[in-house]
């Protein structure tokens, strides 16, 4: 049997975050990591679970990113170590004020990167595994039941909408020029 090459995956990054100036810190490593961005989100309250504020203080937001550039699906694993890299980086007295959740969409599904196991998340090296949070179905985003329960709420469909919209284009671009097909 012959295998394909998967297509390119649009990256995103669901940041957690209680200091803005480091915030935006991490957008700048981000950029340097996996493109500019071209997509950002307004700040959503984080208001699910407390699980973050001895750690990083309250109030807890999250803002949601995309990078111009396409990537390869396995190449999930090395972002994830890239981001774990920045928010140590900008970590006050080894406590976070950033937390980067990085993912990917592709025309089907959202997918984060985690680094805890999950019987339902599939390994893909170095300590990472893949999480698959949502998929797309009849217009809309519909959360698995193992999905961060914040990506269990509508709240933030919109922009992973806007996000896929982007992605389709880019997409589309891309097979026009390996075709040699003018727009």
């Amino acid at each position: 049997m012959q295998t394909e090459a998967p297509l390119p995956v649009k990256f995103f990054v669901g940041a957690l975050f209680s200091n803005v100036a480091r915030l935006e810190q991490s957008f700048a490593l981000l950029e340097k990591s996996f493109s500019p961005i071209d997509l950002q989100s307004k700040d959503f309250p984080f208001d699910v679970t407390d699980y973050y504020i001895s750690e990083m203080g309250a109030p807890i937001q999250r803002r949601i990113v995309s990078f111009e550039r396409l990537h390869n699906p396995i190449d999930l694993f090395e972002a994830k170590l890239a981001c774990n890299a920045i928010e140590n980086s900008l970590a006050v007295d080894g406590k976070r004020h950033v937390n980067l959740d990085i993912g990917y969409m592709d025309y089907d599904k959202v997918v984060l990167a985690s680094a805890k196991y999950g019987i339902h998340k599939v390994y893909l090296g170095s300590g990472i595994y893949a999480d698959m949070a949502l998929h797309y179905e009849k217009g809309r985003y519909i959360p698995y039941p193992w999905a961060f329960m914040d990506f269990k709420l509508d709240r933030y469909h919109a922009t992973f909408l806007k996000i896929r919209g982007i992605y389709k284009k880019q997409l589309k671009a891309l097979r026009q020029t390996e075709t040699g097909s003018a727009a």
